[in-house]
Parts: structure tokens; C-alpha cells; sequence
């Protein structure tokens, strides 16, 4: 059963090296070029450049410091409460040219792999109990038929993938985003990953969205307790992809410069969602993205591979929308069905809802509502496409009567005409011009 805690359990901070769980050389190498680049000889500033605690730090200092590769400078910095300043040796900075040759990663300690699978359970989007009244409230700006709460509800809270159907127009990515919403707590992002020696950048500023951390009180008698700062905390992640969706934005990208890798779309949006929209509109078939999602979906695992062909397993821990114009029988088969646990229609609205989106777009947009535009609207226009009405007309509609009144440099109204001059806009004519 899940259950929805009340705070994240956030990563501890390590306290030795020995818990640290990265290679020596690695850690010793990351220091060093750190270092150099960033021109630091404070234990202090170089802890907080590597994310790591003092102590630690100060560990691997004085590891380097055995080596010959780093030296005390002999001076203190009052400033920074006497500390002891140290700089890179001629040997120091030759390693520290030869590390950067071979990676030019540098700054935050990497979170090894097998650690971060840990923090990856303690937050992990299955956890969450999403309530009616959450999913209401963060539906509250749409007008949607109470059986569509029914259905998202159980869906969003088991944390599986769900497949959004329906005629376009009617607020699937919108309702996508309400979920987003919904989920409303926060999360640990490793700023990046480790495996087999190699880096993994995780952390990205255009999909995390940081939280500010509130600063400590010196004078406080009880200083609250920290987490390990090689994570970032930030707000669930949503990872938006559409047509541009490719298979091989879906595996590690390797920089051939920096000899790093960075992390795919999902594996950034572990813990939160993956949106797929306009499925259908991608250059691959919905056939093969399905296919590329049959062991994550089912197994709540991915597999990668490094340049070297290594294959190796991550967290598959996101709930993945799938959004799409189309029919599901006419793009999958009913075997990629069966992967997809919760299939749910979006209809356009009822006659009494349109009315209802109809009336808070023109309150919003300050027209005033004019009962014999509407009824031309439903009497008159509708009929003649079967009385099939879509989320997307009153926003379509009123703006373009909006866009008149302001060429013809009258108040914001609406009338039988504007609607008839908005709706020629609408829709395309089917007669076309040939030569």
C-alpha cells in the first residue's frame, strides 16, 4: 500500500572517506583539478567546491598532501578563521594537467551509482498517495467531468505509465502539467553519478527546478542538520518531450571534449514524470518507442551502455504520460497495450461544461458574455459539425473577437457577427484552388 510520507528522508552526508564508495585516485584527481581550475587554497572553499564536508576534505588533503602534491603555503587567513592555506605543487599541477587530459570534470564529488539507488527508494514517485482533493485542487484552473478525476486518481497515485487519448484540442498536456502540480513535495537530484570510474552529469537546471535553502542562524543553539550537499534539492522533475522525441535522446550522451557523459531525459526525470506528447508525431513509430520503454515500464529498471559497450542498470523510477491524437489500436499492438497499465479517454466537453469553460475565458479576458452571440454559437454554428465541441474553442474563439474589436477600434464585445467572423478562422474550408 503506499503510503505518502511527510518529508523526503534526505541523503546523510558521508563522514569519511571510507564511506565516500568512490575510487581514491578518482576523489584525490577531482581535488587536484578542482584546484587548479577554480584556484582555491582554502580547506573551507574547497569544500564547499567539492560538496563534500570539511572533514572529508581535509582527508584528502592531507592524502595529497603525503604524495607531494599539495603543500601548506605557511600562512593563515584571518578572514576565514585562521585557516591554513595550501596551493598545488610543480608535481601537483602536472597531475592535475594529466587528470584534466583525461576528464576535464571538476568541482562536485560524484554520487556513486549504487549509493544514489538508495536515495532513489526513499523518494521515489510509488510512495506517493495522491488524494482527490490534491488532484482537484491542482485541477482546479480546468473544467473537467468528475469521471476523469475518478480515473487520473488511482492512475498518478500507483506511480505507473499512463497513455491520455482523445481528439486533440481537449487538454491532455494540460491535464499532464495538473498532475505535475499535484505531487506538490520534493526530491534529491545527485548534481552527478558515478559507475566503472566514469562521471555522469545528473543535475540539469533546465529540468530540476532548485529549491532555496533557508541559511543556518550561527547564533542558533541547535544548527539544523544537513544533507549530503553533492545533491541538489529541487521540486519533482517533469521532462516535457514531443515530436522532437528521438531513441537515441534516450540514451547516455558522451562529450567527446569534456570525456563525460550526461545523464538522458529519463534518467534526469527519475522520481517525477516523463511526458510524451503528440505520440504519433515522433520520426520514430509510437511501435518502437514503446518497444525502447518495455523493460523500464514492466521491470522499473533501464539499461545503458558506455562508449566502451558496457551495459549497465539504473533506476527507472517515473511516472511516463504518454499523450497522444490518435487511437491506441491504430498505433500500438496489444502487446506494447498490455506495458501501458492505465489507458484513459479525454473527451471535449459536454454542451454544459463548454458553456462553463466558455464563461471564465471571457471573464478572464474581460469580454462580456452576450446571450444572443451564444446562442447563435450553439443554434447556428455547432450543428454544423455534429455538435462536437473541444477545450480549445472558447480561448480560440474569444480571442478572436478580441483581435477584431481591436482592428475596428471598438470595446471588447461579442455578438452573432464576431462569432461568425471568429469561427471562419476555426476550421479550414474543404474546396481548394487549382490551376
Amino acid at each position: 500500500m503506499n503510503m505518502q510520507p511527510q518529508t523526503v528522508i534526505a541523503p546523510p552526508a558521508p563522514r569519511s572517506l571510507t564511506e565516500m564508495r568512490l575510487p581514491i585516485v578518482m576523489m584525490r584527481d577531482i581535488l587536484l583539478k578542482t584546484i587548479f581550475r577554480k584556484t582555491l587554497d582554502m580547506v573551507s572553499d574547497i569544500a564547499q567546491a567539492l560538496c563534500l564536508p570539511s572533514s572529508i576534505t581535509q582527508e584528502l588533503v592531507d592524502m595529497a598532501r603525503e604524495q607531494k602534491l599539495i603543500e601548506a603555503t605557511g600562512t593563515l587567513n584571518a578572514n576565514a578563521g585562521n585557516e591554513m592555506g595550501y596551493q598545488l605543487t610543480d608535481a601537483g599541477k602536472a597531475r592535475a594537467l594529466d587528470a584534466l587530459s583525461q576528464s576535464e570534470y571538476y568541482g562536485a564529488m560524484p554520487v556513486p551509482l549504487e549509493v544514489y539507488r538508495l536515495q532513489v527508494e526513499r523518494q521515489s514517485i510509488r510512495n506517493i498517495l495522491v488524494t482527490r482533493q490534491q488532484l482537484t485542487n491542482a485541477m482546479g484552473h480546468l473544467v473537467l467531468p468528475d469521471s476523469l478525476i475518478d480515473d487520473l486518481g488511482p492512475a498518478v497515485s500507483a506511480g505507473r505509465s499512463i497513455l491520455m487519448y482523445g481528439p486533440p484540442g481537449n487538454g491532455k498536456s494540460s491535464i499532464s502539467n495538473g498532475i505535475r502540480d499535484a505531487l506538490g513535495d520534493h526530491i534529491y537530484v545527485p548534481r552527478a553519478l558515478e559507475y566503472a570510474g566514469q562521471v555522469i552529469t545528473m543535475y540539469d537546471p533546465i529540468v530540476h527546478t532548485a529549491l532555496a535553502e533557508a541559511p543556518e542562524d550561527p547564533n542558533a543553539l541547535r544548527r539544523r542538520k544537513g544533507f549530503d550537499t553533492r545533491y541538489v534539492r529541487c521540486e519533482r522533475p517533469t521532462v516535457v518531450t514531443g515530436g522532437e522525441l528521438s531513441l537515441d535522446m534516450l540514451d547516455l550522451v558522451y562529450n567527446p571534449t569534456a570525456r563525460t557523459y550526461q545523464a538522458p531525459l529519463q534518467l534526469k526525470s527519475t522520481g517525477g514524470i516523463f511526458i510524451v506528447d503528440d505520440l504519433g508525431r515522433q520520426a520514430e513509430t509510437p511501435q518502437a518507442l514503446i518497444n525502447r520503454w518495455i523493460v523500464p515500464l514492466e521491470e522499473n529498471r533501464d539499461i545503458l551502455a558506455l562508449q566502451s559497450g558496457e551495459k549497465f542498470q539504473v533506476p527507472f523510477d517515473t511516472l511516463v504520460i504518454f499523450s497522444t491524437n490518435f487511437h491506441p489500436n491504430a498505433i500500438f499492438d496489444q502487446a506494447a497495450l498490455r506495458r501501458i497499465f492505465y489507458k484513459i479517454k479525454i473527451d471535449g466537453p459536454s454542451q454544459e461544461n463548454f458553456l462553463k469553460i466558455f464563461a471564465l475565458v471571457a471573464r478572464k479576458k474581460n469580454v462580456p458574455l452576450n446571450e444572443g452571440a451564444l446562442v447563435h454559437l450553439l443554434k447556428n454554428k455547432y450543428p454544423t459539425i455534429g455538435n462536437i465541441y473541444a477545450n480549445y474553442q472558447p480561448v480560440f474563439l474569444i480571442d478572436q473577437m478580441i483581435a477584431i474589436c481591436e482592428f475596428e477600434g471598438i470595446p471588447n464585445q461579442m455578438s452573432p457577427e464576431l462569432v461568425d467572423r471568429a469561427w471562419n478562422n476555426m476550421f479550414v474550408k474543404d474546396e481548394f484552388i487549382t490551376k
